[in-house]
């Protein structure tokens, strides 16, 4: 037996990174739903993906539902900021249709963004109609969205150079029922040139909505 002075200090034990650990989850869990669904998430699959116990899960996100909901809050509406509320904010000092055609031509469309389509739609086509919750929290991505794209076209229509025709809240909303339109029709061709052809479509659309005297060549 080694006397004390002559034992090994022990390493101690790694700290816990809780946080960590619930982004890990969280990822995990986002790109099993993305590719299943909602409802055929495994369960067993993320914890496998992890090396989390399912204790651990159940400690960051209390049931299936809960872990659902924090998927939509903190990955598919912070996606959405990335993709298009950022961006337009960044634009402040641009023209709201530039700025607006360089958000769509800048949208992921790589056969593996067709194959697997929006997240923010699967989950609205799959959940709305069974979860309350998820219904509702879709629902403020969507208004959240809207309102960024409303706010950039006003702004253009007090700057002359957006169409004082329109309604900014309803102009936004046909916007983002082409955008989601195209790529629901995409995922279902499974066909990259689907979407190549509604971003040429959508890109048009934007450029008639310059003011008289604003046009330009896209």
């Amino acid at each position: 037996m080694l006397l004390p002075r002559q034992r090994r200090k022990r390493r101690a034990p790694r700290p816990r990174d809780p946080e960590r650990t619930r982004q890990r989850l969280l990822r995990a869990a986002f790109n099993e739903v993305y590719r299943y669904g909602f409802q055929s998430a495994g369960i067993d699959t993320i914890l496998a993906a992890t090396n989390v116990t399912k204790g651990a899960l159940y400690y960051h996100f209390e049931s299936k539902e809960a872990l659902g909901y924090a998927i939509i809050e903190e990955v598919v509406a912070e996606l959405t900021r990335d993709r298009w509320v950022r961006p337009l904010q960044r634009s402040k000092d641009k023209d709201p249709i530039d700025a607006l055609i360089g958000v769509v031509r800048a949208i992921p469309h790589q056969p593996r963004d067709v194959k697997g389509g929006c997240p923010l739609v699967n989950l609205a086509q799959e959940m709305s109609q069974l979860d309350e919750q998820f219904r509702k929290r879709l629902e403020n991505i969507f208004h959240a969205w809207q309102a960024e794209v409303a706010m950039a076209l006003r702004k253009g229509q007090d700057q002359g150079t957006v169409r004082r025709d329109l309604v900014p809240e309803e102009t936004a909303s046909f916007l983002i029922a082409m955008i989601e339109g195209y790529e629901v029709l995409a995922k279902n061709a499974q066909d990259v040139k689907v979407w190549s052809m509604g971003i040429k479509n959508i890109v048009g659309w934007l450029s008639s909505l310059r003011a008289p005297g604003n046009r330009k060549r896209t």
